[in-house]
């Protein structure tokens, strides 16, 4: 950077403080002076173990702050090492101390990283290790797998509505309740005993493998070419899959289905493994499954409106 120059390097703090870009690098190489809060600021430790030396100037308010950076462009070359917590007001603070200059320093945002897509789960893992460590939450942290599992088959529920409510934003907000069960059910088991433990890097790498083993025709040598294709595909590997499990997969229609699966969706996911098997029910049966999943929408219907009625007679008990 050229005297008279003020450089604002801003960086991810989901990226390694020593990947910077070439930019940034161009920028710290060129500046006179590097300036940055502490000595052990991440970004300031990662320079600092590539051999280059900065500046601490402590934790002081914007305004000063400002005005030390400011004053030290007017002598040459400054380079800000942005702090950990983005520097919160120091912007501001900077675009008012030039304007009071009549020969104001250039002042340039350099942007060092940028977040990968996916960054942000790294902030919901934080978030939710603090609320389960000591010092947290109480009512996080007494939560276990069984007290939480009715939430996640709320929030579930909560996604089926806001799809058929044809709303992004509200479906992006139910799905981040989903997520949150997904990392609070991950961090609980961190808690667990030696040898039942596993922690959310466990959950996803183990979605990885499944989804890279399922899916050959994307990720190895598979001929699969249509969406019908796809699904028979994925019957055969997760046959093969289960087959520590005996023929009990192969023969057994119901083999895996959850015993709390609402009916109604057991049925779906049978006629749906009897599609991809090639496989066909007697006219008669598949009659008397339509006829009592139509008994069943209906005793839901009165279910559902019992609910709403009791909701809307419910009086104070004093």
């Amino acid at each position: 950077m050229s005297t008279g120059r003020l450089g604002l390097l801003v960086t991810s703090p989901r990226v390694a403080p020593g990947l910077l870009s070439a930019a940034a690098w161009s920028a710290v190489s060129g500046a006179g002076r590097l300036l940055a809060r502490a000595d052990d600021e991440p970004l300031v430790e990662a320079l600092a173990d590539a051999g280059v030396a900065v500046e601490a100037v402590g934790d002081l308010p914007p305004a000063a702050l400002a005005r030390l950076l400011v004053d030290a462009a007017g002598l040459g070359s400054v380079v800000w090492l942005g702090s950990a917590d983005a520097d919160p007001g120091l912007s501001d603070a900077v675009a008012s101390e030039v304007s009071r200059l009549e020969s104001p320093p250039d002042v340039e945002l350099v942007v060092g990283s940028w977040d990968v897509q996916g960054g942000r789960l790294l902030d919901v893992v934080a978030a939710m290790d603090r609320l389960r460590s000591p010092g947290g939450c109480p009512w996080d942290a007494e939560q276990t797998h069984a007290s939480l599992a009715p939430y996640l088959v709320e929030e579930a529920h909560e996604v089926l509505e806001a799809i058929d409510g044809g709303d992004p934003r509200a479906l992006a907000e139910e799905l981040g309740d989903v997520l949150l069960q997904v990392v609070f059910h991950a961090r609980v088991a961190e808690d667990a005993p030696e040898g039942d433990a596993f922690d959310v890097d466990t959950v996803a790498g183990l979605l990885v493998e499944k989804l890279v083993r399922r899916h050959p025709h994307v990720f190895a040598d598979g001929q699969a070419t249509t969406p019908g294709e796809v699904e028979q595909e994925w019957e055969r590997i997760k046959a093969l899959e289960k087959a520590g499990a005996g023929d009990a997969y192969a023969q057994d229609l119901l083999h895996g289905i959850p015993p709390t699966l609402p009916p109604a969706l057991a049925a779906d996911k049978v006629l749906a493994r009897m599609r991809r098997r090639d496989l066909e029910a007697q006219p008669a049966v598949l009659a008397e499954l339509e006829e009592a999943r139509a008994a069943l929408a209906q005793a839901e219907e009165r279910v559902r409106a019992a609910v709403a009625d009791v909701a809307g007679s419910a009086v104070p008990t004093a």
